[in-house]
């Protein structure tokens, strides 16, 4: 996965944008939406498995922590799943923390090392295909350190899709924030702001981390083409939120929905 990084001056034009969002938060109220005991209000989607389908356990709940888990696992063969939220959203604010523990699976790719994320503005997964791998939507990405390399959190990707950043189309798979990924198993607060197309705001441990607008489909993807076609516009406002198992053991806990009125 090829990736740049994001250029400061987001950070200086977010005092304005932040400012602005604060003053549209007040109607809402933070709900939690993990209860810590099951996957209530949660469904799961994996490669090559029908939808509702939990492959192997992958997705559980132990000791209030909603977890992605291999331990029922030998072999990784492209079995990537995503864990959805059952509502629509457009405008929100979506919070979380998340620690990576232990190793990959055998198999998984290099690049899922410490790899996971939150989707958003993604389809209803009931109109995936069933052996689709990289789910068609936007993602907050979320990294872990390896004590070696530079490694950032809190970045955006893109499977199928594209976004904006300083009205320059951005086509590249991953745009790297400058937050630095954590080599350890510390908890890390993660929390992503979206305003339909208008703005979409990542932050890391209270800092904001990237800012970009206007998702929208990649006309040269398959999926996103086949999503277009059906019906689904072009610029993407509104969809599901999911978190990623692709392949290293990952945690969450305290997830916490803000809806916003625009």
């Amino acid at each position: 996965m090829k990736s740049i990084k994001a250029p400061f001056y987001i950070a200086l034009v977010l005092v304005f944008i932040c400012m602005h969002s604060h003053a549209q938060q007040q109607d809402g109220k933070w709900i939690t939406i993990f209860n810590g005991k099951d996957l209530t209000g949660w469904s799961p989607k994996f490669t090559g498995e029908a939808y509702g389908v939990n492959y192997r356990n992958t997705f559980q709940v132990n000791e209030g922590k909603l977890i992605a888990s291999y331990g029922n696992y030998t072999h990784f063969d492209n079995n990537f799943g995503h864990l959805f939220y059952k509502e629509k959203l457009s405008a929100y604010r979506l919070k979380l923390q998340y620690r990576f523990v232990g190793d990959a699976v055998p198999g998984a790719p290099s690049w899922a090392f410490k790899n996971s994320g939150i989707k958003y503005h993604a389809p209803h997964p009931s109109e995936l295909p069933v052996d689709q791998q990289l789910l068609v939507a936007v993602e907050a990405q979320i990294l872990g350190g390896d004590g070696k390399t530079d490694r950032f959190t809190g970045n955006v990707c893109t499977a199928g899709t594209h976004v904006e950043m300083d009205d320059r189309l951005i086509t590249q798979h991953c745009t790297n924030s400058n937050y630095p990924a954590i080599d350890d198993s510390s908890w890390v607060h993660m929390e992503i702001e979206v305003h339909g197309s208008n703005q979409i705001i990542h932050k890391i441990n209270g800092q904001v981390v990237m800012a970009y607008s206007k998702p929208q489909y990649d006309d040269t993807d398959e999926f996103a083409r086949a999503l277009m076609e059906k019906g689904h516009p072009r610029i993407i406002s509104e969809g599901y939120i999911a978190l990623q198992a692709e392949g290293h053991p990952v945690e969450f806990k305290d997830i916490q929905l803000l809806k916003l009125s625009e």
